[in-house]
């Protein structure tokens, strides 16, 4: 979900992976509660959607990330724009397979 992209149907995101409410929802923060109403057409904060996206679309364990790991990430990207995107591609490549 790039900022120009439209939330996807989340209930639909949530059913193709498996998960009830409470996990899906769990994983970024939010009750089952509170992801049943976005699920029926509730707006979704901007910090909620990028969880929703970090954690269910690019897959990354929030539990395993640390304040420095993006910290790392976003000086690398300032400093070698090239080698970020090269490590970013590498990336999204192992996780398609």
């Amino acid at each position: 979900m790039k900022k120009t992209e439209k939330t996807p149907n989340l209930r639909k995101l949530r059913r193709s992976m498996g998960l009830n409410q409470h996990a899906f929802w769990s994983a970024v923060g939010v009750t089952q509660s509170g992801g049943s109403r976005y699920e029926t057409g509730r707006v979704m904060s901007r910090p909620v959607r990028e969880l929703v996206r970090l954690v269910h679309i690019e897959g990354i364990d929030l539990k395993r990330a640390r304040g420095d790991h993006f910290n790392v990430g976003a000086e690398l990207q300032r400093s070698n724009a090239t080698l970020y995107k090269k490590l970013l591609q590498q990336s999204q490549a192992r996780r398609a397979r």
